[in-house]
């Protein structure tokens, strides 16, 4: 029986986030959470890792206690147990010390064989935390999945296959592994309602600072985040692009030329 971990994360519907003009920031406020669409893939690639082998899916984030919804969701679609970290010392995390405060949690539960995150964040988009969850819990990675081929219980690999530019590449690991999951082969199942009113009532375990033995107050939230954003800058829209067809290639160049005649 595989013992299967899912990373996931909540986070705004950037096709909702504007941005302060003054302060840079993103404005949050009334904008809804959603589960993090890329780690929806990986969380379907893990439960049909489960369907086919068989094992147990346990999705873990952190974040505040809204966070709790992502959550039911990934039960709703299949996970087995969820875990949340929430604390007001968690704050203001980037990725080492997010990474740090997952693998700490994660260790009360159990040895895990394989471990399943997203490509990456719609709101970071840093697509850091594969690698260094992966450094922690001292697991081969896989990185980029396309799809998982085969998984060998007897000699604890894992094959799969990885789309590159050039063509597609077979990749073999030993458990336990971490992938980073691509979209390509695992779209996000439609829970039926039997599952999501389930997942409505289901226990979810929390952790927080003080409840997670041994974990480094030096390493949590802010004081453990090197990595400091103080402003953000929003892409500057530029003049709309214009298309030049005048019926023949030499009146198209008659039109481009008076468009810049400064470059004559």
């Amino acid at each position: 029986m595989l013992n299967i971990l899912v990373c996931v994360k909540q986070v705004p519907d950037v096709n909702l986030v504007k941005m302060d003009p003054v302060t840079g920031s993103l404005i949050r406020q009334g904008v809804p959470a959603i589960l993090n669409p890329l780690d929806a893939n990986a969380l379907e690639a893990a439960v049909r890792v489960k369907e086919q082998y068989g094992g147990t899916v346990t999705c873990i984030t952190m974040g505040p206690d809204m966070a709790e919804e992502a959550l039911r969701e990934c039960l709703a679609a299949g996970a087995d147990r969820a875990v949340l970290l929430s604390d007001r010392a968690f704050a203001n995390a980037d990725t080492l010390a997010t990474s740090y405060v997952i693998v700490s949690a994660a260790k009360l539960l159990g040895e895990f064989d394989m471990i399943f995150c997203g490509k990456e964040s719609l709101d970071g988009a840093t697509g850091q935390m594969g690698s260094q969850l992966a450094e922690r819990f001292d697991a081969s990675q896989i990185s980029s999945l396309s799809i998982i081929t085969e998984v060998d219980l007897e000699h604890m690999t894992v094959t799969g296959e990885r789309e590159l530019e050039k063509g597609v590449e077979l990749a073999q690991a030993t458990l336990p592994c971490l992938f980073t999951v691509e979209k390509t082969h695992y779209r996000p199942r439609i829970p039926n309602l039997k599952s999501w009113k389930a997942s409505r009532t289901a226990e979810i375990t929390r952790f927080s600072s003080k409840t997670i033995p041994g974990l480094d107050p030096e390493q949590i939230g802010d004081p453990g985040s090197p990595t400091k954003v103080p402003r953000t800058y929003p892409p500057q829209v530029g003049q709309a692009g214009q298309i030049i067809d005048e019926g023949s290639t030499d009146k198209s160049i008659e039109k481009l030329l008076a468009l810049v005649p400064e470059l004559i």
